[in-house]
């Protein structure tokens, strides 16, 4: 079976966000059930050099949207046994980030066309385009109007993955009109048209031949109005077609014996994933102690995450025997907020403002607890990448987490985490002191710890469920011929 993942960004390309980590990920693991699967994203400044010096010219075309045709050049290189397709336009991808440009509905618009255009040019057919998100989200909208008769999409079908319902792509109406070319009938209630404008996610929603979503939970929640993001009634009515699958994480990529970024190298032990937090106490100026616990937080500092129920309850925590370590950038004010407290709590505090890879590892494996009281979360990676670490995840029962995380039963032993499910910050308060409370019972610890290395979050178990979804789509074939599937 033949693949293609059409994404605006993809590990070790280029990263904003988790979009990336799947899109560079799961392409491998659809390798070991007989898939080709090949990944095809602009080509931005500031994917680093030594890959750019891999790729290769293919072809060059003219690509027709709106009134206008553009130059696009496709390069291609293989990564890590992956194959990757750059569509080069200098004008829209030579710029320092990846979005937040005023002419962004123009430059996605564009990569969508070009991808479709670049059918002509792959040195492979493929049997199903995979798009994640509104960047891409004009693609399967593209497949069933103005391409549906182009032979280089003959039989192709498509799947929409959302990986956030908020970024929906939102534009004028008239803005996407003049770039698609698209006719008014396509721009209505059962099309582009949304919220007063047009959104290309809605495209994807209305015009993809399967949905998925990155997790079970998120494709429930996205069915209802405290969810949908004004696009419930759409996911209602396509829900035989939706279907969420929790992403993976790699298991070589993050593994505790084998990071260069812990001192002390351990899988089971508590005794020395005990000393990566000594380690992490000494660099961040904390009292070193092996048995006070400490909550990790890595994560953007907005609202979404949850930190207004931390800002409302934060005292309160640092009055505890507990120190906090807290990785991340976003809202000014829970920099602030955290700043402040690191000033105030000297010695149970600590922030480290903006983003390290390294750093993340490391509160990773010296936390004892992983707080992620999300608002909502579509799936979430850190509290895999916690247990991945053994740390025990505090969460909220939303999204992926309430999929990936299961409360501890002190009568049958069962559960891997502390959850809560009310939106409340007293709720988040409480789940957290009864973890601290377990923490001190080394056996039931132990056991807690014990039960989230025994989860399985590879990417084997979500690429089988991206197999099944990619089958299902067989009976459309022209061909009526099983994809080698093993």
């Amino acid at each position: 079976m033949n693949i293609l993942f059409a994404t605006s960004e993809a590990v070790p390309l280029a990263k904003t966000g988790g979009l990336a980590d799947v899109a560079g990920a799961l392409p491998k693991a659809l390798a070991k059930y007989g898939a080709d699967a090949r990944v095809i994203l602009p080509k931005y400044e500031e994917i680093p050099t030594h890959y750019v010096e891999q790729f290769q010219l293919i072809a060059e075309f003219q690509v027709p949207f709106g009134w206008r045709n553009q130059y696009c050049g496709l390069q291609k290189a293989t990564i890590d046994g992956i194959s990757y397709y750059l569509i080069d336009n200098e004008f829209y991808f030579r710029r320092k980030g990846l979005y937040g440009y005023g002419d962004d509905a123009e430059r996605f618009v564009f990569y969508c066309f070009a991808v479709m255009e670049s059918a002509r040019h792959l040195d492979f057919k493929p049997d199903i385009v995979h798009c994640h998100d509104w960047q891409a989200g004009l693609i399967p909208f593209l497949l069933r109007t103005r391409y549906a008769f182009d032979p280089s999409w003959a039989y192709v079908k498509s799947v929409f993955t959302i990986h956030n319902l908020m970024y929906q792509g939102l534009f004028g109406a008239e803005v996407l009109k003049e770039l698609t070319g698209a006719g008014e009938e396509l721009f209505g209630w059962d099309g582009l048209a949304h919220r007063g404008g047009a959104s290309c996610l809605k495209g994807a929603l209305e015009f993809a031949d399967k949905l998925t979503t990155v997790s079970p939970t998120y494709a429930h929640e996205i069915q209802t109005p405290y969810y949908g993001e004004h696009l419930d009634s759409v996911l209602r009515y396509r829900q035989e077609d939706l279907r969420g699958i929790v992403n993976g994480i790699d298991l070589e990529l993050f593994d505790p014996m084998n990071d260069d970024a812990l001192h002390t190298p351990y899988r089971n032990s508590i005794g020395r994933k005990r000393k990566n937090k000594i380690d992490l106490q000494r660099e961040l100026g904390l009292p070193e102690s092996a048995d006070i616990p400490m909550i990790g937080i890595v994560s953007r500092l907005v609202e979404q995450k949850g930190f207004d129920l931390i800002a409302a309850t934060l005292d309160e925590l640092l009055q505890e025997e507990v120190q906090l370590v807290v990785l991340g950038a976003g809202d000014r004010k829970y920099e602030e907020l955290f700043l402040d407290a690191a000033r105030r709590y000297p010695e149970k505090m600590a922030i480290w403002l903006g983003y390290s890879d390294r750093m993340a590892r490391r509160i990773y494996a010296g936390s004892d607890l992983f707080a992620m009281p999300s608002k909502f979360e579509p799936c979430g990676i850190s509290q895999l990448l916690a247990l991945r670490y053994r740390s025990v995840p505090v969460v909220r029962e939303t999204g992926g987490l309430r999929d990936t995380v299961h409360a501890y039963n002190e009568y049958t032993g069962e559960g891997n985490g502390f959850t809560f499910a009310n939106y409340n910050a007293h709720d988040y308060l409480y789940t957290v002191r009864r973890a601290l409370a377990f923490y001190r019972e080394e056996e039931t610890w132990k056991r807690i710890i014990e039960n989230g290395a025994r989860s399985d979050y590879s990417w084997h178990v979500s690429a089988k469920a991206y197999m099944d979804v990619y089958t299902e789509l067989a009976a459309h074939r022209k061909e009526n011929e099983p994809w080698p599937v093993i």
